[in-house]
């Protein structure tokens, strides 16, 4: 039981860790201030993302294109919009995992935000 529980928090701070990533991003780039928007935004996109990156030989650039298509959904602006959100929130993740990670010792990832 405990497993389960450590997984469920690891789970939720991750997606948490994804959503501040997006909504920094979008936030630098089109001005949107949702943080729940932006959890949601994170989500999908992980679910995007895992339904479509397993597929052989194209499956990573599908679940990018499609990842960046939950964003340019979720997002007003365009494709390059939401390819500048994707690239910004993905550096961000980066920022605050390095800065979480060394901080406080964790092994944590960001749910929604791919390779990160």
């Amino acid at each position: 039981m405990v497993g389960f529980v450590g997984s469920i928090v690891a789970f939720i701070v991750a997606l948490l860790i994804g959503g501040l990533a997006i909504y920094i991003s979008a936030r630098v780039i089109v001005d949107a201030d949702d943080y729940s928007h932006a959890v949601v935004t994170a989500f999908v996109g992980a679910i995007a993302w895992a339904l479509t990156a397993w597929i052989p030989l194209f499956g990573p650039l599908l679940a990018l294109i499609v990842w960046i298509a939950v964003i340019n959904w979720r997002y007003p602006g365009g494709w390059l919009q939401a390819g500048l959100i994707g690239v910004v929130a993905w550096a961000s993740a980066l920022i605050i995992l390095y800065v979480l990670n060394m901080v406080f010792g964790l092994g944590i990832g960001a749910f929604g935000i791919p390779g990160v």
